[in-house]
């Protein structure tokens, strides 16, 4: 209910005049998602600031957002699962770029094993990419966005955040994480008077990257795969209308009013939408 009041009045919000001036920094942007959403900031007036393990395709990510108008581009590897280099490489922005003004949590993983089949190893990596990594980045940067009451965290999550889903366990409980902390985060601000700093969070279904690994929906008219261009031109619109929220597609809603139904209910869903097939099908091969 309060989604659907937020986006009513997001219709009537007034957008960013420009972005102008803004330093973005972009986890996961050598390809994907994070590329473009780049490609999208680049005429912007922004500088920005690309990190990933990546540097081939980072390279590319960069040599694309100059064509597409960018005036400043900087590149740097970073292995966001590790939280010594998050912390080196966020000093080496400070000093070379500036402060953040835009931080954009995209880097992720999705393993699509069943739980039992899940090493520890596996849950290790995927909460550090997907979780830790985010807390790690906001660590480095939040402070000088409260220090002048200025900016925006944008964190990735997922549809699969609002609801635990087949053969996705450590992918469902990372990004449910990453949900409460920024609401968290954003209570904290709230309530500490630094409300210039706004919060975004992103729950989408599968997307057409690397990550889904060829994933296809079995019900698309209700929940399709959108391709990444088209969701990167979400992302960047809701930023401009300081969304807190992103939810797509709209049948996602329905998967956060999971307190209200019978788990039954939810399971039965999940059968009728062919998610477990779906599934088997793009991560069950060997």
């Amino acid at each position: 209910f309060f989604l659907l009041i937020e986006n009513t009045f997001c219709i009537f919000s007034r957008r960013k005049k420009s972005f102008a001036g803004e330093i973005v920094l972009i986890t996961g942007s050598a390809n994907g998602i994070g590329r473009q959403v780049a490609l999208k900031m680049a005429p912007l007036g922004v500088t920005l600031v690309l990190w990933d393990i990546d540097d081939e395709g980072n390279k590319e990510t960069s040599r694309l957002a100059q064509q597409n108008g960018a005036s400043q581009v900087f590149v740097y590897h970073c292995d966001c699962s590790k939280r010594e280099d998050v912390y080196e490489q966020a000093d080496k922005v400070k000093k070379e770029v500036g402060d953040v003004t835009i931080l954009i949590n995209n880097a992720g993983i999705l393993i699509g094993k069943k739980f039992c089949e899940l090493t520890d190893e596996d849950f290790e990596k995927t909460f550090r990419i997907n979780f830790f990594s985010q807390v790690w980045t906001c660590k480095a940067f939040l402070p000088a966005m409260v220090a002048c009451n200025r900016g925006h965290l944008v964190s990735t999550a997922s549809g699969a955040g609002l609801l635990g889903l087949y053969r996705v366990s450590d992918y469902c409980a990372s990004k449910s994480s990453v949900i409460g902390l920024m609401e968290a985060i954003s209570s904290e601000l709230y309530h500490e008077g630094k409300r210039g700093i706004k919060t975004t969070i992103i729950c989408p279904y599968f997307i057409s990257t690397r990550l889904s690994k060829g994933f296809k929906s079995a019900r698309p008219c209700l929940f399709p795969v959108y391709d990444p261009e088209y969701a990167a031109s979400r992302i960047v619109d809701a930023i401009k209308k300081e969304k807190f929220y992103l939810i797509m597609p709209p049948a996602v809603y329905f998967l956060g009013l999971k307190i209200f139904v019978p788990r039954i209910a939810v399971l039965l869903f999940e059968s009728y939408v062919k998610f477990p097939q779906s599934m088997d099908e793009a991560f069950g091969r060997k």
